[in-house]
């Protein structure tokens, strides 16, 4: 399964300093997901010959956040390991005994992410001063999934495979900064993820 995130963030908002409400965005920030890579592992079941229900789970992963605008100086500034498993009903063209079946699907994902951390010294030194320690959550979404495939069947049991999966996916990126005086600043981030998933796997058929 090769992960590609498609959107970008919009602009860092301060949302406290010290307690204190600011609400203010920081001109000229952003950052975007980078492309990954995991194995899978699916599981299908045909309610009829041409229609099926298909539970689609990645094995962890790790996603890095890059940084944009004038946090691009810094690269990769946090990384995140997504769960996102897929559920969707399929229709698959032509009769069962076709060697050669395409299929739509249309579904709903929840993802959610672990480990969410900020890894570079150097970014929260220069966004939170020399000393500070910091903490970082990624909000969990529910999604909507397309995702339109097609199937080879090479034996009466083994099939090779392979789609594209279309999934609009937005999270927010929270973080709590302590400085070294011991004075709180939180941040938010919303990031537009909509990644693009291409996927071809090795089927066994009961």
């Amino acid at each position: 399964m090769h992960i590609m995130p498609q959107g970008k963030s919009g602009l860092t908002n301060v949302v406290s300093a010290g307690g204190v409400p600011v609400n203010q965005d920081v001109p000229d920030t952003g950052a975007h997901a980078s492309n990954s890579d995991t194995a899978s592992f699916s599981i299908e079941y045909h309610v009829t010959d041409n229609i099926g229900v298909a539970l689609l789970m990645g094995t962890p992963f790790t996603s890095h956040l890059i940084g944009d605008g004038s946090l691009s100086q810094f690269g990769v500034i946090g990384e995140a390991k997504p769960l996102a498993p897929i559920l969707e009903a399929r229709y698959h063209l032509f009769s069962a005994d076709s060697k050669f079946r395409p299929f739509v699907g249309v579904g709903a994902n929840y993802t959610w992410f672990a480990n969410t951390h900020l890894t570079n010294s150097s970014f929260i030194a220069a966004n939170f001063g020399p000393g500070s320690s910091t903490s970082a959550s990624l909000s969990p979404s529910w999604n909507p999934v397309l995702d339109v495939g097609a199937t080879y069947s090479m034996t009466k049991h083994w099939s090779v495979g392979a789609s594209l999966i279309y999934m609009p996916l937005s999270t927010t990126l929270t973080t709590r900064a302590t400085t070294a005086t011991g004075s709180e600043v939180v941040t938010k981030t919303k990031i537009r993820v909509t990644p693009l998933i291409t996927l071809v796997n090795v089927a066994y058929t009961f």
